[in-house]
């Protein structure tokens, strides 16, 4: 039986490094302004008189901000769900994974991040792009999940 395992340990793989978690003593508020309002194509930007209020982003994206990282996505083995080569996956250690959540594991010496499954007793890793058959994963392999994606910074240029 494949039990799913968080590692804790810093690991570089294909010039891929997985930053630390955030540790709380590094935790400053920087407030962003937070415009409620919508914004059609041509409206010019809100003024202050328009502002709600401020937003700290790492309140709003970092649920457990001690067991956090950040991961930098290359391939497009997930083009599907919107992750693109270049994007920033926020991944939490915390959270327990679930079958369908999409996670970060290492499976033989690989790290990937995959939809994960279950199917006849057996967990698959599963691509969003059929171009990548899934990845059965058996008693032989070495496997864990290092953590669950929370979000996805992608950006437009």
């Amino acid at each position: 039986m494949t039990y799913f395992v968080l590692s804790t340990s810093p690991y570089v793989t294909n010039g891929i490094q997985i930053l630390p978690p955030l540790r709380e003593s590094s935790k400053r508020a920087n407030f962003i302004p937070l415009f409620l309002s919508r914004v059609q194509a041509g409206f010019p930007f809100p003024t202050d008189e328009y502002c709600e209020g401020k937003i700290d982003l790492n309140e709003y994206l970092l649920l457990h901000k001690a067991s956090t990282f950040f991961l930098r996505v290359t391939g497009d083995s997930m083009t599907e769900k919107g992750i693109f080569p270049g994007d920033m996956l926020i991944v939490d250690r915390s959270l327990a994974p679930s079958y369908g959540r999409l996670v970060v594991a290492l499976f033989n010496g690989e790290i990937s991040v995959k939809r994960i499954e279950k199917l006849n007793n057996r967990i698959l890793l599963c691509s969003e792009n059929d171009c990548y058959p899934d990845i059965k994963v058996s008693n032989k392999d070495n496997f864990s999940i290092w953590g669950v994606v929370t979000n996805v910074i992608h950006p437009l240029t």
